[in-house]
């Protein structure tokens, strides 16, 4: 099943995950059902990539969660 990484920003923050349906992840983020810590922001997408499973994605995003200087990057750019 084709899986996605992504990150998504709020004001002050950002967040990476990966999931298997982007639209409904994000509205999760937003209605306060995501992750614990993103609750209570209003989070746009900034970035996704697309995995042919979920090992890949997943993979993808432990290396995402430790590149800071990138999302930084990306906040720059909104």
């Amino acid at each position: 099943m084709p899986s996605f990484v992504y990150i998504i920003a709020s004001a002050d923050k950002t967040y990476c995950g990966w999931t298997t349906d982007l639209d409904k992840r994000l509205k999760a983020h937003n209605d306060g059902t995501g992750a614990k810590s993103t609750r209570g922001r209003n989070w746009v997408l900034l970035y996704a990539e697309k995995y042919q499973n979920r090992g890949e994605a997943m993979s993808r995003e432990w290396h995402l969660k430790r590149d800071r200087s990138f999302r930084k990057q990306l906040r720059l750019n909104i």
